[in-house]
């Protein structure tokens, strides 16, 4: 593959063709980070600042999408989406209600747990045991991602994402919910 990326084509590359990736899901957050390096030096607006008004208003959209992509490509969650989208699924987020139900019960079970964090004993025991089991699930939906992309089954690998929505969700509330707490105990 061919790292060089001309500014004129650009726009006309997927996210992987820019970081001169393979399309997949597993990749190298390193090799992700030095070429968004390289290509930020390469791209960078200030590079354009004597440049006409055209020319820096295009420096500032490359880098832009330069941004996105680093932003798609670096987290999980997104690179997944990212890579059904490629493939034209569409993960209808506002209007797809259907959902596995014992997959929501537990989701509301993990809410209720999180919510109830802060009359336990050691709350901050029960958010590490909370943080873990997510953890360990959102591993679980992200292999069976992984999986069935692969297999091309790819209304399957969509609903594996929507579930993995919901665990990175819980996984920030435990976070926020962590942070208050040792602000509290200050």
């Amino acid at each position: 593959m061919n790292d060089s990326v001309n500014a004129n084509d650009l726009f006309a590359k997927n996210y992987f063709e820019i970081f001169a990736l393979d399309v997949t899901f597993e990749v190298d957050a390193e090799a992700i980070a030095e070429r968004h390096r390289e290509l930020q030096k390469q791209y960078h607006p200030d590079r354009f600042a004597s440049a006409d008004e055209a020319q820096r208003r295009l420096a500032m959209q490359q880098t832009s999408l330069l941004n996105q992509a680093f932003q798609t490509l670096s987290d999980p969650l997104l690179r997944a989406q990212y890579l059904l989208a490629l493939q034209g699924v569409d993960m209808n987020n506002d209007t797809d209600t259907s959902m596995d139900g014992a997959f929501l019960m537990a989701q509301m079970e993990l809410r209720e747990a999180i919510a109830n964090v802060p009359g336990r004993d050691d709350p901050l025991a029960a958010l590490d045991e909370l943080m873990n089991e997510s953890k360990h699930n959102t591993k679980h939906y992200m292999d069976e991602f992984v999986r069935l992309y692969a297999a091309d089954d790819l209304m399957a690998a969509r609903d594996s994402v929507r579930k993995l929505q919901f665990l990175f969700k819980a996984q920030q509330e435990i976070t926020a919910l962590l942070e208050q707490i040792e602000d509290e105990l200050l």
